[in-house]
């Protein structure tokens, strides 16, 4: 059972429309504000104090402010009365699209390479933005699901979320949904020896290395446990040993990525992207790849893609209609690579105002 339900009413200005997802830390709803439309709300699961709920957000908060492109933007925070009692949350941009990890499922195996490059140097220009803060704001815990992929007018536009949050969790909560995170957590964060920008760029290593293989890199096939870190001292096989569409700089950068000591990384986001942005304009590949190769989406939509892609062509031909359309059209391309390479194009043109 859910903390909040659809029709609740949070706030003067803010309902709940429906459930987007949930952790060991919150639930995640859509909501609409009055004025401003759909936004998306976190409400924490432990939180039950406005004062807590502003501490847990000040990193996010003060990233909010810069209005970088690849962060999430916030909105406001508050305290509202659930079923479990008072609990904190906070409002932030809405992104249709969902998570990497929902874009990740709808590959059945690998990600095609243009596509990971291209989500992989926006998730390091929004480390960057944070990493040159003073002093450095590192997230911590960057995984699939806290990465959203959107669109706008220019093609895809990647965010990343939940900047500092684990820091201030609660440990035994953290400690439940640890499970899930291990697989992205640098080899110094799992022996307690400290958390820097290097140990961001892991975590990006680690979500470039699985989306292009299909295997987390330095895994046995065992369950992960914090304290097991026997795997790092077997050789780790370049991403092109498992996908023959990695090129060799592209390795490089990856494996540099993920080496075992930090000092042996790209330090930070910063010349992460640095380097990947090196990498594009030594092969002239597109900054903002357009379509993916049909090769690898031939698979038929699934009922709910499909569907929702009908819908937002229906919605599109309404006079005002053409926000929602597209909302719906970018949730449905990134539920089936097919339909992706067929209308990633025209939702770029919608998110423009544009409709043919």
């Amino acid at each position: 059972m859910t903390l909040l339900s659809s029709g609740d009413r949070v706030t003067d200005t803010l309902v709940i429309d429906r459930l987007l997802g949930e952790g060991a830390f919150a639930e995640v709803h859509r909501v609409r504000h009055e004025y401003l439309g759909w936004q998306a709300m976190k409400l924490f699961k432990q939180v039950a104090s406005l004062e807590k709920t502003r501490e847990m957000l000040g990193e996010a908060q003060l990233l909010s402010t810069l209005g970088h492109p690849n962060i999430v933007r916030l909105f406001d925070a508050n305290i509202v009365e659930t079923a479990a009692g008072l609990r904190g949350f906070f409002t932030m941009e809405y992104v249709a699209g969902g998570s990497l990890e929902r874009l990740s499922r709808s590959y059945q195996s690998q990600v095609p390479v243009d596509l990971v490059v291209e989500i992989v140097e926006q998730i390091a220009e929004g480390l960057a933005a944070a990493h040159t803060q003073i002093p450095p704001i590192v997230h911590r815990d960057l995984t699939l699901a806290n990465i959203l992929i959107g669109y706008d007018g220019t093609g895809m536009r990647v965010r990343v979320s939940d900047f500092g949050l684990a820091k201030r969790a609660d440990p035994f909560t953290h400690l439940a949904s640890a499970q899930g995170t291990y697989a992205f957590m640098a080899p110094e964060v799992l022996k307690h020896q400290g958390y820097s920008c290097a140990s961001d760029v892991w975590s990006v290593g680690t979500i470039a290395f699985l989306l292009l293989t299909n295997h987390i890199p330095y895994h046995d096939g065992g369950q992960f446990s914090s304290f097991s870190m026997v795997r790092f001292q077997r050789p780790l096989l370049p991403p092109s040993a498992y996908n023959a569409d990695v090129d060799p700089a592209l390795d490089k950068i990856l494996m540099a990525a993920l080496a075992v000591d930090p000092k042996d990384r790209p330090p930070t986001g910063r010349a992460l992207a640095d380097l990947l942005r090196a990498r594009r304009t030594a092969l002239t590949v597109p900054a903002r790849p357009v379509d993916v190769p049909r090769e690898k989406s031939a698979e038929r939509p699934g009922s709910r893609a499909q569907a929702l892609a009908d819908e937002a062509f229906t919605l599109a031909r309404r006079p005002g209609a053409l926000e929602r359309a597209a909302d719906l059209l970018e949730e449905a391309v990134n539920l089936s690579p097919r339909l992706r390479d067929r209308h990633l194009h025209t939702l770029t043109l919608w998110r423009r105002g544009v409709i043919m």
